[in-house]
């Protein structure tokens, strides 16, 4: 299974325990972009409307979402059946196709997925004069407390290449997808943002994210189960919670 189309096995609990974005986040995106509330946005990889959401918020809701999951689309397109002007298509991006020019296209965590030699291009296509691209995504920060030292012997006994010591620095994340936009040469007066949060879950609210992770869905279910009750019976014993810290990274350009 590809990992693009494993999130559509999850829908619920993907809705239910992935983090939400940063308030402060959206209102960067608004402000670089200079949004009035008719201009038009498109999303990349709605998902269950977790990023929609946030500039629903904002009392922006002009907003075409494109997705490729069956299941994924369903449950955006029922959370907004009141919202005559948000409209969900069950489509993936390359192959969507659109007559309409947008002033902010969004992906959250999912632009990761497209084939870069046609999105970077369909992107600057379906953008107006100056028109905004912002792409954000959560980045992975390796942690080094007792608790995550242990969980980290669990990934390397039964998933290896899950071991995040092997894994690039957030910083190199980061840089790679800058330099992957810059180099389109579609956009300028790129922007970098950074936000970090920490969230606090149960054992049982941690595996639960965990599982909605594309990486975790590829596994064997035999394996995804011993790591995850591994994990669980872990953060019982030292104190019932985790703490994980989360990165999001935010790029912004104009249409040049």
């Amino acid at each position: 299974m590809r990992r693009k189309d494993t999130f559509n096995e999850v829908a619920q609990e993907y809705d239910k325990f992935r983090p939400r974005y940063p308030e402060e986040l959206f209102k960067d995106i608004i402000n670089y972009s200079k949004l009035s509330k008719n201009d038009q946005l498109l999303e990349i990889g709605c998902g269950t409307g977790i990023a929609t959401q946030g500039f629903v918020d904002f009392n922006y809701k002009n907003i075409t979402c494109v997705e490729l999951g069956e299941r994924l689309a369903e449950l955006t397109s029922n959370k907004y059946k009141n919202e005559e002007t948000i409209k969900i298509h069950n489509s993936g991006f390359e192959e969507w196709k659109s007559n309409q020019l947008y002033d902010l296209v969004f992906s959250a965590t999912a632009f990761h997925f497209i084939d870069p030699k046609i999105g970077y291009q369909k992107v600057y296509n379906l953008l107006n004069t100056n028109g905004t691209i912002a792409l954000f995504w959560t980045v992975h920060v390796a942690q080094y407390d007792d608790l995550h030292k242990e969980i980290r012997k669990i990934y390397k006994k039964y998933a290896p290449h899950l071991d995040d010591c092997n894994m690039p620095t957030p910083k190199e994340v980061i840089d790679e997808k800058l330099y992957t936009i810059t180099n389109t040469g579609f956009y300028n007066d790129i922007q970098v943002k950074e936000y970090k949060r920490v969230f606090k879950y149960t054992g049982k609210e941690y595996v639960s994210l965990l599982n909605t992770h594309s990486k975790h869905r590829q596994l064997s279910e035999k394996t995804r189960e011993k790591i995850f009750h591994s994990i669980e019976d872990l953060i019982t014993l030292y104190g019932g919670h985790i703490e994980k810290t989360q990165l999001y990274a935010l790029y912004l350009g104009r249409k040049l």
